[in-house]
């Protein structure tokens, strides 16, 4: 894959769990329990799409500057992006998405929450 570095780069980031969608095939990234990204994978376990959540006018900006990146797939296609893995988007325009993915889902808790999470204590 394209992008190997993104598990080991969004665990690293604090309160961020992992866990498997057998149904889909998806590697699922989540903070307090929501999920901000995804690694979509083939029927051969080969990632084709990294999905993930924006805001929807950095999504529109991005699909428009880069064709590599479509509305979500099999998501909502407001709030939902898709990179395609074996595209053109430069590793640090990805890391950015995945920050500013992080961030959304991390910002729509209450600010008692999200003290929690980012403290450790969130149960």
């Amino acid at each position: 894959m394209k992008y190997d570095w993104i598990d080991s780069y969004l665990m690293e980031k604090t309160g961020v769990t992992q866990d498997f969608q057998e149904e889909w095939n998806w590697i699922r990234y989540h903070i307090g329990g929501k999920m901000f990204a995804a690694v979509c994978r083939d029927d051969d376990n080969q990632p084709y799409y990294i999905t993930l959540k924006l805001e929807p006018l950095e999504g529109e900006f991005l699909r428009k500057e880069y064709e590599d990146i479509i509305p979500g797939y099999y998501m909502n296609k407001i709030h939902w992006n898709s990179v395609k893995v074996n595209g053109n988007v430069p590793d640090d325009v990805v890391k950015d998405c995945l920050d500013h993915a992080y961030d959304v889902v991390l910002r729509s808790f209450s600010k008692k929450k999200q003290k929690e999470i980012l403290e450790g204590t969130n149960e």
